[in-house]
């Protein structure tokens, strides 16, 4: 029996174009959305926008206020600091499950997806480059072969790629970035634990200098995200 090709309603066509157009930077962080306008832009009704806008706020990427109306989320610096941690305590389990269970697909998704970032960083397409490092550490988790691990995850992952997208214009840490994730691949291939999570430690859980203090302003507000 085949299965049903049910088309998707407004509210998931709504939900889609809105979470896209937030981890794409198209909105600010904080930044108060309008449901009129929405459903004008999209030229749809209030309806399937309120019911996108609920969806989104479910995954953490918009704050519903009774009474003032919709916002992209925002974090405070201390709030950015404790997103980290939780990344480094998820990812460098990830990272070590991976490469006990699965280390040659682990090497293989990493490598490829290292090059894509070359091909991005070549061609000056900051916004694919900034997509295949998401991609880059969703392969953690997928490798570890643990989905409770992945299901913690991505509760933080959208948020994550939305943060990741305002990097654009922070050329030296992208740069930094890029190596460092080259320094992973060669961890992986060399089978080095132990190396591997000290790159990864200091890949994310970045507390203090330029990219930090970049981190904890508004325009800045992803930087300790590579």
């Amino acid at each position: 029996m085949s299965p049903f090709n049910r088309p998707k309603s407004l509210t998931e066509l709504v939900t889609e174009n809105l979470r896209e157009r937030i981890i794409k930077g198209e909105f600010e962080l904080g930044e108060q959305l309008s449901e009129a306008k929405i459903a004008k832009n999209l030229e749809v009704s209030r309806t399937p926008v309120r019911e996108a806008i609920n969806r989104l706020e479910m995954e953490g990427l918009l704050v519903v206020e009774p009474q003032r109306g919709s916002f992209v989320f925002n974090l405070e610096p201390e709030e950015l600091a404790k997103l980290c941690d939780a990344r480094v305590c998820l990812e460098t389990t990830a990272i070590t499950s991976a490469m006990q269970s699965n280390p040659d697909a682990l090497h293989k998704a990493l490598s490829e997806c290292v090059s894509r970032m070359k091909a991005a960083r070549e061609a000056g397409d900051d916004a694919e480059y900034l997509y295949q490092d998401t991609v880059f550490h969703q392969c953690l988790f997928d490798c570890a072969d643990n989905r409770f691990l992945n299901d913690a995850y991505q509760t933080i992952a959208l948020k994550m790629a939305a943060l990741r997208s305002r990097l654009g214009h922070h050329a030296d840490h992208m740069a930094k970035s890029y190596r460092e994730h080259i320094e992973l691949v060669q961890c992986v291939e060399d089978r080095d634990v132990s190396k591997a999570l000290d790159v990864l430690k200091l890949h994310i859980d970045r507390k203090e200098g330029s990219y930090w203090n970049d981190a904890t302003s508004l325009d800045g507000a992803a930087a300790a995200l590579n």
